[in-house]
């Protein structure tokens, strides 16, 4: 792997440590200022933890078992770095290494395509700045980054015909998201007709069709209990079912096309392809068709989160997107940047100004666009906006956290669990009609609220009446109150880890 080697000696490298530096810095900010969430934070570092302690990873807050959310084993060799030392700090940094480290085989593919070192070096800044890394980054933990590099690498692998590489590649993307299976069957479909890779077309597509069919029919209803896999709800339009979905796919294709045609999904579209509308060509789409699962999976879901550049489901489609560019720029003649230079140029000048633009000025042009467009789309913003929404209550639940001394049960906010979620019991204050009754909160060693941020499905309302039931309740002392935040330690704790010894 020669192209690989030589990234040492280039620039790419450099900017990859620093990238994933500032990724790390920021999403550890973010948790600090009490900005991660039950859902998805707290999720993946209760399972991660549970697995280290060689406890059943069963998340409290989904009631379910790990595997029977997403069939993301992929978790499971990462609780090794929690048996070094639990803390949710690893999940962070796995994150922010995983998203900067795309960049590397991103330059690699660029270097093997035929492009310059200058060039190869623009298309690692154009996926650096695509705004979804960062912003995926600010957005809690998902097993899915550690896929994105090695989709990448996968491709990259199958272009070198390293058929073992391209294997294992595959097949720790599919332990990332089971809905993931669908981009690497798809990936199999263009490698196979359209780049002519048979043997690594063939496995991806076998592979990919294969773990799908385990993963949402047999692993996922067997640890939900009989149920299929979570995500079904958003296309309940369609159906109950993965087959009665893909049945009124073509029975009733108008529900389809009134989704795909719509302002909605043109937003969504436009989102995807204004960072990079400059270098995107109708005669290089090919390798969109292994990002197509993802995009209509998202274009059809009833859910605008599957529909921006915040969130983790458009994070598949980057690769393709990438080898799309790529293949664009390799051309040298194709894409809208081309057609607007050669506008301006007579004919009879036209391959010297070409030639000289794509080795001098387009790579400019290129990381210029992407930090145009990472300005205008990516989330740093929330840095000095809603990121600082629970600075006046920062100190306080920054105290009441480090009084929890059990690994009893608790039941707290969705902001606040993710720093307590090194247990196996811990539940969110859910804002419902009654409140829960003593029995029920006698389950657990502490309830620790923020009346003033009560946090999400929750109310200061609700707050309140959760508040003057635990003061008002004989099974319960508070232990520490300040700036609207309260800790509430049931009695006898002592007693009660006596008896569980």
């Amino acid at each position: 792997m020669l192209i690989l080697k030589r990234l040492q000696s280039t620039p790419v490298t450099v900017i990859t440590i620093i990238s994933a530096t500032i990724l790390f810095v920021c999403s550890t900010v973010r948790h600090l200022l009490f900005q991660s969430t039950a859902f998805e934070m707290g999720i993946y570092d209760q399972v991660t933890y549970l697995i280290s302690q060689g406890l059943p990873p069963f998340s409290t807050f989904l009631e379910v078992h790990h595997l029977g959310n997403h069939a993301a084993w992929s978790i499971y060799p990462v609780a090794l770095f929690y048996k070094i030392y639990p803390s949710v700090y690893w999940l962070l940094l796995i994150q922010a290494i995983c998203l900067a480290i795309g960049a590397l085989p991103t330059w690699s593919l660029a270097r093997h395509t035929g492009l310059n070192k200058k060039q190869s070096f623009a298309i690692a800044m154009v996926y650096l700045l695509y705004p979804v890394v960062f912003n995926l980054n600010l957005f809690d933990f998902h097993p899915e980054v550690m896929a994105l590099p090695a989709i990448l690498g996968a491709i990259l692998a199958a272009k070198l015909d390293k058929t073992v590489w391209f294997s294992i590649a595959i097949i720790w993307v599919l332990g990332c998201k089971a809905v993931l299976s669908l981009p690497i069957a798809a990936m199999g479909f263009w490698l196979y007709f359209f780049e002519k890779k048979r043997l690594c077309g063939a496995i991806a597509l076998f592979v990919g069709s294969a773990w799908f069919i385990i993963a949402a029919q047999v692993m996922i209803p067997f640890f939900r209990g009989g149920e299929g896999p979570g995500g079904l709800g958003r296309y309940e339009y369609l159906g109950d079912s993965i087959p009665g979905i893909l049945l009124n796919m073509f029975l009733r294709p108008e529900l389809v096309i009134g989704r795909v045609i719509s302002l909605k999904t043109l937003e969504y579209l436009l989102l995807l392809i204004l960072p990079i509308f400059w270098w995107i060509s109708p005669k290089y789409l090919t390798p969109l068709l292994a990002a197509s699962p993802v995009l209509t999976l998202n274009i059809l879901s009833d859910i605008d989160a599957q529909r921006d550049l915040i969130h983790q489901y458009s994070l598949p489609i980057l690769p393709f997107l990438l080898m799309s560019i790529i293949y664009t720029i390799a051309d040298g003649k194709s894409g809208l940047w081309y057609r607007v230079w050669n506008f301006r140029k007579k004919q009879q000048q036209e391959n010297k100004s070409i030639s000289k633009f794509i080795s001098d000025r387009l790579p400019k042009f290129m990381v210029i666009w992407s930090l145009i467009g990472f300005l205008a789309l990516a989330k740093y913003g929330y840095f000095w906006s809603i990121y600082l929404d629970y600075l006046d209550t920062w100190q306080a639940a920054g105290s009441a956290v480090a009084l929890v001394n059990t690994k009893g049960g608790v039941l707290t906010t969705s902001e606040i669990a993710p720093h307590l979620t090194h247990r196996q019991f811990i539940k969110l204050i859910i804002e419902e009609e009654e409140l829960p009754i003593t029995e029920e909160l006698v389950e657990f060693d502490y309830v620790l609220l923020n009346v003033r941020h009560p946090g999400w499905k929750s109310s200061r309302e609700y707050s309140l009446r959760l508040l003057e039931k635990l003061k008002n309740t004989s099974e319960f002392e508070l232990s520490y109150q300040q700036d609207d935040v309260y800790l509430f330690q049931i009695l006898n704790l002592q007693n009660i880890l006596n008896s569980r010894e």
